[in-house]
């Protein structure tokens, strides 16, 4: 069962799985936006089913008779305690009265938020680890960085700002990311699953091979693109007013998230220990 799987991860996740002949049940709010996947599944290999993640009845249908499960779930707006705090503890009650062999939930490196700067997008992250490991102890949690892949939302919002400003600002040049392929997360998640034994109870900080700063992603997008465009760094107390005003594409967590940079710890194992050499932005 993929909770969240008509999502951007899930899509590889999915993907993965059927090259590998699972079945596979998509649940989602919109499973509708996966039906593009059924080309890649034989008969009765994929089904699909509605599911509200806030709704833990809607979460415990879904996990009927499911013998593996991946949590996808994840927002940056809306009631983000329950939703990823709370109900990855209710998926993970559900798998284990179904007798479900392993668990892998996908959570973010920013789940271990600063002391001084409590974000609530990484809090509800924290918290649904705790409640995955309270519940389902033998779970796999993966913590990858910025995601990036041809229909992401990250590097696809800078592409299109290049591609038609010839000047940009920069907000949070010098923080690092550690930017890290969808295939390869949706690898990690499939291993995990096919070696419960190995990988369980286990976390996983998944981050690229290379670390680049916000100005050098954005100068990589526009050398990708054959474009000249001039980058203006922005004071991090203007990209804060921005980032809180309504309508703009990043918000206030977001934003305080990319300030802080989005780099492995170092303190866990990573795609090495899974059998993953992780891809460049290159």
């Amino acid at each position: 069962v993929l909770m969240g799987g008509s999502g951007f991860i899930g899509n590889y996740v999915a993907q993965a799985l059927l090259t590998r002949g699972a079945r596979v049940r998509i649940a989602s709010r919109n499973p509708e936006k996966a039906f593009k996947l059924k080309p890649l599944a034989n008969l009765g290999q994929m089904q699909f089913a509605r599911c509200d993640a806030s709704d833990r009845h809607s979460v415990e249908r879904c996990m009927a008779g499911a013998d593996a499960v991946v949590n996808l779930v994840g927002a940056f707006d809306g009631d983000l305690y329950r939703l990823m705090g709370e109900a990855p503890g209710w998926m993970a009650e559900a798998a284990a009265q179904e007798g479900a062999r392993a668990l892998v939930h996908v959570s973010a490196i920013a789940a271990e938020p600063d002391e001084d700067t409590e974000i609530a997008y990484a809090g509800a992250k924290k918290l649904g680890e705790e409640r995955v490991l309270s519940a389902f102890p033998t779970a796999t949690i993966l913590r990858p960085s910025i995601l990036f892949g041809k229909d992401d939302n990250f590097i696809n919002m800078f592409a299109g700002l290049i591609s038609t400003l010839p000047v940009l600002p920069v907000f949070a040049p010098d923080s690092k990311l550690q930017l890290v392929y969808v295939d390869d997360v949706a690898e990690a998640a499939v291993c995990a699953l096919e070696d419960p034994g190995t990988h369980g109870g286990k976390t996983y900080e998944l981050g690229g091979p290379e670390q680049l700063s916000m100005m050098e992603i954005n100068e990589a997008i526009a050398a990708a693109q054959n474009r000249k465009r001039s980058f203006l760094p922005m004071p991090d107390g203007l990209s804060a007013v921005f980032a809180a005003l309504p309508g703009t594409p990043m918000g206030s967590d977001q934003w305080r998230l990319l300030k802080r940079g989005n780099v492995a710890s170092g303190d866990f194992p990573g795609f090495a220990k899974l059998g993953i050499e992780p891809k460049p932005l290159g």
